[in-house]
């Protein structure tokens, strides 16, 4: 898709291959160590990975180099555009953010790389209406702020088994406090101010989902909402959530059921998922 401003993001934003090539976003792969291999995160199995951290293996997650910023903003240049806009997880999650931002510096047009403060389909989301505006002839300034009015007005509600994964790999934030919950006690989370924060503790895994839902009907409220399913590995526990949003969503514009990235799984662990509202 031709367009004076292009759009680049990364991994963690979760987007779907089929909507990456639809508005002719570049994605830009975090990194994944697993024991002694390093490679970009959609390179490693999922089966693999899952069988790593139940093994309690090293797996530790990196941001991209700075070259692979570089490259592909050289590509944007080559390609026609006279803007980039850069749309990243929270820099309190990682520091992607600031490989893009060191990147931009050698490149010859402006490019604004920007900490969206989320992470996952809210990222996505925002890069999605960034990616459209930028496709309908939108100057820079616009398409920064259909990213931005995303960026705000989305919710990212988290559901894990249990909260050793995030303490591992240091990103539990503010929800460290409900550590001590018992085993029998799910913990719902969600972002707030760049970090995983808690949000509610509810018995049983059935429970803890079905109140998932009810969270997300409310956030959605009467608005228009494009809402987004995303899961480390699929089950049918997805097939479950989305028929319940489907009836409880009284606004819903667009459901999408959608494969974390590895990045984000080995943080939240098997059998997490989440539910992003998105008010379109």
């Amino acid at each position: 898709m031709s367009t004076s401003v292009a759009v680049v993001t990364d991994s963690t934003a979760s987007l779907p291959d089929q909507l990456v090539r639809q508005w002719g976003i570049q994605v830009i792969q975090l990194q994944l160590q697993l024991d002694d291999r390093l490679d970009d995160e959609n390179r490693f199995d999922r089966a693999e990975l899952v069988s790593a951290l139940r093994q309690g293996r090293s797996v530790v997650t990196a941001p991209p180099d700075p070259g692979a910023f570089f490259w592909a903003y050289q590509d944007a240049v080559s390609a026609g555009a006279h803007a980039i806009v850069s749309l990243h997880i929270s820099e309190r999650m990682s520091a992607t953010v600031h490989a893009a931002r060191q990147a931009a510096e050698g490149v010859r047009i402006p490019v604004y790389a920007l900490d969206s403060s989320t992470t996952g389909m809210s990222l996505g989301f925002s890069v999605l209406s960034a990616a459209r505006a930028a496709g309908a002839g939108a100057n820079v300034d616009r398409v920064i702020e259909a990213a931005e009015r995303r960026f705000t007005s989305s919710s990212e509600l988290i559901y894990v088994d249990t909260l050793e994964y995030l303490r591992r790999g240091g990103r539990i934030g503010a929800a460290q406090a409900m550590l001590g919950t018992a085993l029998s006690i799910k913990p719902l989370l969600t972002v707030k101010h760049g970090e995983v924060a808690p949000l509610a503790r509810v018995p049983g895994s059935r429970r803890a989902l079905n109140k998932l839902a009810d969270l997300a009907a409310k956030r959605a409220g009467n608005h228009p909402s494009e809402v987004a399913i995303s899961c480390f590995r699929p089950s049918d526990r997805e097939l479950m959530l989305a028929h319940h949003l489907r009836e409880r969503v009284a606004n819903l514009r667009e459901l999408l059921v959608v494969e974390a990235s590895t990045v984000i799984g080995a943080h939240v662990g098997p059998g997490a998922l989440s539910i992003t509202v998105s008010p379109a």
